[in-house]
């Protein structure tokens, strides 16, 4: 349990360095938030807690593809905020767009011959 802890506050606090680097400076808070730090640390924890070398394999490679549908969001949020859509639908728009692509990952990926473990 003081684990859990751990990690939950560590990882809660870069969430708030990435939110107080915005507020001085969008590039930076920008920059701070593309670092793959979250995956780091899901390797490390999940390294620490396993050991095991094929399920952390598999893991960084899945966490490469599924990047790659979440990456429309960061286009479409800001082009709907610049055209006076308001913030929640904007992000809501972009949530949804992106938990499509995700599933259009999912079901293209492995008939594309990608190793998507589950």
């Amino acid at each position: 349990m003081l684990w859990l802890v751990i990690k939950s506050l560590i990882s809660g606090v870069l969430v708030g360095i990435v939110s107080e680097a915005a507020k001085r400076s969008a590039a930076m808070g920008a920059l701070v938030a593309s670092l793959p730090i979250v995956s780091v640390l899901g390797m490390v924890w999940l390294w620490q807690e396993t050991k095991d070398t094929n399920r952390l394999a598999d893991h960084a490679e899945a966490t490469f593809w599924f990047v790659l549908p979440s990456l429309p969001m960061f286009l479409l949020i800001p082009a709907l905020l610049r055209r006076g859509v308001g913030f929640w639908p904007s992000l809501m728009l972009g949530c949804v767009v992106t938990v499509g692509l995700y599933l259009a990952m999912t079901w293209l990926g492995p008939r594309l011959g990608l190793r998507l473990p589950f």
